[in-house]
């Protein structure tokens, strides 16, 4: 009987790990895509991304997955300059509010789609150019009978590491500690990683990663916080 880590069988019905909601957009994130996507955004049909090109310079490239509503991606960027940061959110008040962040702080350094990120990384994204993969509390589908839509999943890890540069990073976090221990068997079977905490530990807190609204609300009430950060060896 097959694990429930055996690879996924290639199939065009892919499980998707999110689910688009149709949230109500303020008149300021409505704004911000009009007039602000033009500056930022990123489309799938601009095919694979030269970065140089697009960011005018060689700095590292942070691709981060599921934003929400980006504040702490936006206070990365502000807060490191000397990074360049692809953003992918499917929901479009998250990408509103982000643009308009970015515009108000007239930052360079961040491009965003709003797009499957799967997709992102099959058509726009070359192999072995990436310094660093983050996946912040990203949907934990608590019921098991929906664990088989969490994103981290053998295949995955894969695709990530095939993007990643060697030395690169794949940091996680998460306040659902049965998907914390998801990812930690996921990622310490994976090959081509090794774990910067050691084994089968989870890393601290590091500085650069922003404490969010939604992380500080949990903590007040007790909830843990994981983060698992592997890097690229091959």
């Amino acid at each position: 009987m097959p694990s429930d880590l055996t690879p996924e069988i290639e199939n065009p019905r892919r499980i998707r790990s999110f689910v688009k909601r149709a949230g109500r957009m303020t008149p300021s994130q409505e704004h911000a895509l009009e007039h602000y996507w033009a500056l930022y955004g990123l489309e799938l049909n601009q095919g694979a991304l030269d970065f140089s090109d697009l960011f005018g310079n060689d700095h590292p490239i942070i691709m981060e997955i599921g934003f929400g509503m980006g504040d702490s991606l936006s206070t990365m960027a502000a807060t490191m300059p000397e990074n360049n940061y692809i953003g992918i959110e499917v929901h479009r008040p998250g990408v509103g509010r982000l643009l308009n962040n970015l515009a108000i702080q007239e930052l360079s350094n961040v491009r965003v789609f709003c797009e499957d990120a799967i997709e992102v990384m099959a058509q726009c994204i070359t192999d072995n150019s990436l310094a660093g993969v983050q996946l912040f509390f990203p949907d934990p589908w608590h019921k098991k009978k929906h664990n088989k839509r969490r994103i981290v999943q053998p295949n995955f890890a894969q695709d990530v590491r095939q993007k990643l540069a060697t030395g690169g990073v794949f940091h996680m976090a998460t306040d659902w500690q049965p998907y914390a221990e998801h990812m930690m068997e996921v990622m310490e079977l994976a090959q081509g990683y090794r774990n910067q905490a050691g084994d089968t530990q989870y890393s601290p807190q590091p500085e650069f990663r922003p404490s969010t609204k939604f992380q500080r609300r949990g903590e007040g009430k007790g909830h843990g916080v994981w983060d698992l950060m592997y890097q690229k060896q091959c």
